[in-house]
């Protein structure tokens, strides 16, 4: 049952940040400025922090019982790509997105900073896929 919930969990993370390479161009597409699109896009973004931070939560709470054949062990490196797909939420969130709202207020390097931030949200979502892909391979090979 900690198993599937995981996995659900896992399946939740990957796909909310997945729908985010779909729906952030969206916004910039048909929405009437990029001021505008920006801002929504932010909030998307922060949106999904918490989203991944609570889903990564909940995960290591369920699998982190001892004695169950479904635990995933730090040994097997099964847990590396969760904690860091926690860490690159958080400093997305609190590293970067400052940088970016101030160097869009004054002129700081927002192609930089932009880029950063894609790309650890590009980690973020590998991580996410690891999990995801290592649990499911779990799943089949316990029955």
């Amino acid at each position: 049952m900690r198993t599937r919930f995981s996995m659900m969990l896992a399946a939740l993370w990957w796909g909310s940040l997945t729908g985010l390479f779909v729906v952030v161009p969206m916004l910039f597409l048909h929405l009437g400025s990029p001021a505008v699109a920006g801002a929504m896009a932010a909030r998307l973004f922060s949106a999904q922090t918490w989203l991944s931070t609570a889903c990564i939560m909940f995960m290591l709470l369920a699998l982190n019982k001892r004695g169950d054949p479904a635990q995933i062990s730090w040994g097997s490196g099964a847990m590396k790509p969760v904690v860091a797909g926690l860490l690159l939420a958080l400093l997305v969130e609190f590293g970067v997105a400052p940088h970016i709202i101030s160097a869009r207020a004054g002129g700081g390097n927002l192609k930089f900073w932009h880029g950063l931030g894609s790309a650890m949200l590009l980690g973020q979502w590998l991580c996410a896929g690891i999990t995801l892909w290592r649990l499911t391979r779990h799943t089949d090979s316990t029955g």
